[in-house]
């Protein structure tokens, strides 16, 4: 029997989850561990689509004093279960929250645009509070220029820090700040090039509201990366942080073993278990196994109702995954081992720079590899500390993430070739030039990164791609011709004076590659790949036996067919 909950695919909002009746994990518990941190700014580094922001959600509920009652949205949850001292700090403080997740702007200014529609979204949202006596006249002029975008820019950078001056004022209660996403804005000005102003906005709107602030209780960030070298944080001498290494706060952000179990047996999923862990478990935080939310989420919801659809990647469409283009297309020799390492299934090893920023990003240098582990597409295993560094063992963490690495390579060997594909290859295949064939092939394989290397469709692929784009030339694949399909086929269409004949073979080692092609011109003759040719009019037939190993292949030619 299907439960009668909803699942809430992409909602981030804890209160109407709660409202309309939907699916809960309950990281409740996360309140009292906070309340119980000695931390006056806690900074919370997940990746990104792991709950950061449903979990802001639900801490603004919980603390915010509002008009209307909140308290009945806990109402059998882990919080209440707790001592009494934790509720007594239900509905008891203004909450400033803003989220900068929507600071992807191609430039500056328009980022900067945004910051103040977000700073006028949040006085918008105390406009009672900001309008009322307590507020001087001087107060509400400023409060009124912020609202109508007139005020100066530099006062839109000091906008946090003056909203909860008024609303202790009014509350008489220090002020609980809530800043979601808050490296966003900096990940996409690297990309966008326009890092350094983005930094200098970060950096001046966090240390106006957070250092040496009286109207603040506390505050809580959450991002991907601990942005430090920039000085973001410079004098917050009470800054806790608590990164996927860390094991405080591990379990609240992601789902465990048994809130996965929990959840599939409510969605009468329980026999998916064993393919979900393959494609969305595999994190480790602290000391914490942890699932993917969002693609376990995705994958329940369409999956419920007795849908009986495979596993497949949810996560890596939720972001342009720009770290891992550059760390393909830009990997040198050393780089590009590591790579190939990690796809193989095996494990790199790495210093962890917990201060990784993104003006450091370079893939070939080792700090690439701590950016990764941060941001979700690495996973730690094992860690040592050595010559006074923390050298990290580091896996691919499951299939889905897998999938991110292996499209990007393909789409980056797939530019690779058209951008460098030459008529030489092709003239080379005309011309029975073998040895011209095996260099120019051999030339572009070891350029690439190899995975999946005993997948003939990639060989396939790569093949095909290198020889498409000329005119004279039709290039078909698995063509229907004689008894079977031939790999790939050339026919020169116009006067049809030649035709060539294509069999792949996979090799399982180097010395097995002569073996290979002799298999695949065997193939060619007992199918009679090249006879149909004949019967279509081409005058000559050329047969090719192509074996590949790894980034090495070997080609032969067979007897040439002739309508003479």
């Amino acid at each position: 029997m299907h439960s009668l909950k909803r699942i809430p695919v992409g909602l981030e909002d804890f209160k109407e989850i709660i409202d309309k009746g939907y699916y809960f994990v309950d990281k409740t518990l996360l309140i009292k561990d906070i309340l119980d941190g000695n931390s006056k700014v806690s900074l919370v580094t997940r990746p990104r689509r792991f709950g950061k922001t449903l979990n802001m959600s639900m801490i603004q509920r919980f603390f915010e004093k509002t008009e209307e009652n909140n308290a009945y949205l806990f109402e059998g949850l882990k919080i209440t279960s707790e001592d009494k001292k934790y509720l007594d700090h239900q509905g008891k403080y203004p909450v400033i929250t803003v989220s900068l997740k929507s600071m992807k702007q191609s430039s500056y200014e328009y980022a900067f645009s945004e910051w103040k529609n977000n700073v006028i979204r949040e006085f918008i949202r105390h406009t009672d509070v900001l309008s009322s006596e307590e507020i001087l006249p001087y107060e509400r002029k400023r409060v009124e220029a912020v609202i109508a975008d007139e005020a100066d820019d530099v006062v839109y950078f000091t906008a946090l820090r003056f909203l909860s001056e008024c609303l202790k004022k009014y509350y008489k209660k220090n002020v609980i700040l809530l800043v979601d996403e808050y490296d966003v804005p900096l990940e996409n000005a690297y990309f966008c090039g326009f890092y350094d102003k983005m930094t200098d906005l970060v950096r001046s709107v966090l240390e106006s509201v957070l250092k040496t602030n009286p109207s603040l209780e506390f505050a809580v960030l959450t991002g991907c990366l601990r942005i430090s070298k920039e000085s973001i944080f410079t004098g917050l001498n009470n800054l806790g942080v608590y990164p996927i290494t860390e094991s405080r706060l591990s379990e609240y952000y992601g789902f465990t073993q048994d809130e996965v179990e929990k959840m599939a047996e409510e969605f009468d999923l329980l026999e998916r278990l064993p393919e979900m862990k393959k494609w969305y478990n595999g994190y480790i935080f602290g000391q914490t196994e942890i699932y993917n939310p969002w693609s376990i989420v995705q994958y329940m919801a369409s999956a419920n109702g007795g849908n009986k659809i495979p596993c497949k990647p949810y996560w890596i469409n939720t972001s342009s995954n720009s770290i891992i283009h550059q760390l393909i297309s830009q990997s040198d020799e050393k780089t590009k081992k590591k790579i190939e390492e990690l796809m193989a299934g095996k494990s790199i090893k790495a210093p962890v720079n917990e201060n990784t920023v993104y003006s450091d990003i370079n893939v070939n240098k080792e700090d690439i590899w701590s950016f990764l582990l941060f941001t979700g597409y690495l996973k730690q295993v094992d860690s040592e500390f050595k010559n006074l560094r923390t050298y990290s063992e580091m896996v691919i963490p499951n299939l889905e993430v897998m999938t991110v690495y292996g499209q990007t390579v393909m789409n980056w060997f797939d530019d690779m070739i058209i951008k460098e594909r030459t008529p030489e290859l092709l003239c080379a295949f005309i011309e029975e030039d073998t040895q011209k064939v095996q260099s120019e092939i051999n030339r572009w394989l070891r350029k690439s990164i190899s995975f999946y290397d005993s997948a003939e469709n990639f060989y396939h692929g790569f093949l095909l791609g290198a020889l498409l784009g000329n005119d004279e030339y039709e290039i078909k694949s698995n063509r229907e011709n004689g008894d079977g399909r031939t790999d790939i086929t050339i026919c020169e269409f116009q006067t049809r004076r030649l035709g060539i004949v294509i069999e792949i073979k996979i090799a399982g080692s180097f010395h097995e590659l002569d073996k290979m092609c002799d298999e695949a011109l065997m193939q060619i003759e007992e199918r009679q790949y090249g006879e149909q040719l004949l019967e279509d009019c081409y005058e000559k037939v050329i047969k090719y036996g192509i074996a590949f190993c790894g980034k090495s292949c070997k080609i032969k030619t067979g007897k040439s067919l002739s309508c003479c």
